[in-house]
């Protein structure tokens, strides 16, 4: 049978004690982000847990669609327009260029989307908080967890775009315009641009 010296039976103690003061607390009360919990049964011996930052999420209501890829939402009683990260679609406002091929089906499909809606903003830290035209550059997810840039390319509304450099959801972005091309759907249709 396996004999433990008094000194390293203090120490098991002081460590399931410690173990079950932590779990006791861990499910009673919410987390802090980012909190280091630091447990020490004996002088000798100190635990480090770190606990997972939670992010909460907070959704925004859709104030104005501008086009396919560019929206205006409701933030703190302030109207913040938002550039969607890893998509474009053909152009409808911009005063520079004529309406391009597709571009009002596709801005009529971001409206069919969004307004009248809340949604979730997920910024991605290797594009920027902004552009250069004072966006927010932000990922957007419905309230169902719909990702609304994804759903845009899949049916054929937009396209994968890469600003500068690779961001988060680039391989799925692209994945899913392949699969769009190759079903011919939305703006890669043979007669999409043939009205």
């Amino acid at each position: 049978m396996l004999k433990l010296r008094k000194k390293d039976l203090k120490i098991l103690v002081g460590l399931i004690l410690s173990f079950l003061f932590f779990l006791t607390n861990y499910f009673n009360q919410k987390p802090k982000p980012e909190e280091k919990i630091i447990i020490s049964p004996s002088p000798t011996l100190s635990i480090t847990i770190y606990q997972t930052k939670q992010t909460e999420k907070f959704f925004y209501p859709v104030v104005k669609v501008v086009d396919g890829d560019t929206f205006d939402v409701e933030i703190d009683g302030q109207t913040k327009r938002i550039r969607v990260i890893g998509i474009n679609t053909p152009e409808v406002v911009d005063p520079r260029k004529p309406v391009e091929c597709f571009g009002k089906e596709a801005s009529e499909k971001a409206k069919s989307i969004l307004l009248g809606k809340k949604v979730n903003l997920e910024r991605d830290p290797t594009q920027g908080d902004t552009d250069r035209y004072g966006r927010l550059l932000r990922y957007v997810f419905l309230e169902d967890g719909t990702d609304f840039g994804l759903l845009m390319i899949k049916q054929g509304y937009a396209y994968e775009y890469t600003y500068n450099i690779p961001y988060k959801y680039q391989n799925e972005y692209k994945q899913a315009q392949k699969q769009a091309e190759e079903a011919k759907r939305g703006l890669w249709a043979d007669e999409a641009c043939l009205k």
